[in-house]
């Protein structure tokens, strides 16, 4: 509300923004599609505007959402300001670091790549991007006006406001302009979901995907059909496609090897497919005559590139990791991915791991292999049925509750305000009413009774 409400700041004033996006759009490798336009006019007009910029960039995994955020960026650099782009992993950064250089390069910009393992400072690139190590001291920005959050959803409430609020404090010091946000995410979070129907955050869907791109056949595959989808497997890699194998967890817990009595927790995760013994059954048993590698996060860093390069150059042809590969990664080939232990994961996440495959002109399957029934085997059908992220999002929205909207917890609302969340309609209706009764009546003299129950939930967003 206080960032929307800053009129007082100087807006991004850029010279020829259009003709610069549409010479960017010109010269990226694939014709862009209509949605990928229209979310950058969305964000053009954004900038342009006297208050900051708070858009959610929604699409599937493959609908470019990338490409839209160096469109941004690039628009950006030429205002004169730096943009912060933050993703969750070392590998996602690498390959955003990858793309908006490829998408950039006729265009003069600078970029830097700022990661937990490397020991370098920055703060003279016109892209800076990176990992959490960007909220830290080594990222000294002097001009930040744009933020870029990738798959905001691995991050807490709190962290993805961390950047906006250390640059807002010396942006007022130094009268400079307070920096857009721009959040991006294939499987939005039910509190997101919420958050948006209620107007805190403007919405760019992505509803277009390449023409070439087929839809992933996903299952559910029980026990007794192991064998099965073994001998599918053994097909697809004869046939010069490659296989994703995700687990749960690294290795069998320190308990158990040493013979410790195991916890009521760790009980329930002693049967959970685990990285090392799996790449060992695989290896060894199911697949020998196969090239089979692991990638888990206890590797060092320069093994999980490697492992990851030697993958994507087609020297592999089953991975099988823990959840490190579920975002950016793109290896066009790989056809298949099969997903051990499948409830153990939320829907977002699940979601991106079937992204991993389905990227090249091939027909590709995602297999769910579950342990549990009930609840986990409710999640997992809606991810069969599901036909876009949005969808799984409402899915997850009506299963979980939508979060504390004045607060910082991502889901678990109960009662009749998680039941008004879910009509859409209806949330858009008043957010509809909301933005007239405001416009006509800013400090809500009128309204006493309304102008207490904001307050109160101010006081509830910002204790003192």
């Amino acid at each position: 509300k206080e960032r929307a409400e800053n009129d007082t700041q100087p807006s991004f004033r850029i010279e020829n923004a259009e003709e610069i996006a549409e010479r960017f759009l010109s010269r990226i490798d694939f014709p862009p599609t209509n949605a990928q336009r229209r979310a950058i006019w969305e964000i053009l007009q954004d900038l342009s505007k006297p208050r900051p910029m708070n858009r959610l960039l929604e699409g599937d995994v493959g609908s470019g959402k990338t490409v839209v955020a160096a469109a941004a960026a690039l628009l950006a650099s030429r205002a004169g300001f730096q943009t912060a782009f933050l993703a969750p992993t070392e590998i996602l950064a690498h390959q955003h670091f990858v793309t908006l250089e490829r998408a950039l390069a006729p265009f003069s910009i600078s970029l830097g790549l700022l990661t937990g393992s490397q020991k370098r400072t920055a703060s003279s690139w016109d892209i800076m991007v990176g990992t959490h190590a960007l909220l830290g001291k080594r990222a000294a920005f002097r001009r930040l006006g744009l933020v870029v959050v990738d798959e905001q959803h691995r991050f807490g409430v709190n962290q993805r406001a961390a950047l906006l609020q250390k640059q807002e404090a010396r942006s007022k010091k130094q009268g400079n302009v307070l920096p857009h946000f721009l959040s991006m995410s294939a499987t939005p979070i039910p509190r997101t979901l919420a958050l948006t129907l209620y107007g805190d955050l403007d919405l760019s869907l992505l509803d277009e995907m390449p023409k070439s791109r087929l839809p992933v056949v996903t299952r559910i595959v029980p026990p007794v059909d192991r064998e099965e989808a073994y001998h599918f497997i053994r097909n697809e890699v004869r046939r010069g496609r490659q296989v994703f194998v995700v687990c749960p967890r690294i290795d069998a817990s320190s308990d158990q090897k040493e013979g410790k009595p195991i916890s009521p927790q760790k009980l329930l995760m002693a049967d959970v497919k685990n990285v090392k013994e799996e790449y060992k059954k695989l290896s060894e048993n199911v697949f020998p005559d196969f090239r089979v590698s692991m990638l888990h996060g206890k590797m060092k860093a320069k093994e999980k590139a490697d492992a990851m390069e030697r993958f994507r150059k087609g020297s592999t042809d089953i991975l099988v990791s823990t959840s490190v590969i579920e975002v950016g990664v793109d290896v066009p080939n790989a056809t298949l991915m099969m997903i051990e232990g499948a409830e153990r994961f939320g829907l977002a996440t699940l979601h991106q791991f079937r992204g991993r495959v389905g990227r090249g002109a091939e027909q590709s399957y995602c297999f769910l292999f579950a342990t549990e029934d009930g609840m986990a085997a409710r999640r997992l059908r809606a991810l069969v049925e599901a036909k876009n992220g949005f969808e799984l999002a409402e899915k997850d929205l009506e299963f979980r509750g939508a979060g504390d909207i004045f607060g910082v917890r991502q889901w678990g609302v109960e009662g009749d305000l998680a039941d008004a969340i879910r009509d859409t309609a209806l949330v858009r209706t008043v957010t509809r009413e909301a933005t007239l009764l405001i416009s006509r009546d800013p400090k809500l003299t009128s309204y006493p009774l309304l102008k207490r129950s904001v307050e109160e939930a101010e006081d509830r967003l910002h204790p003192e």
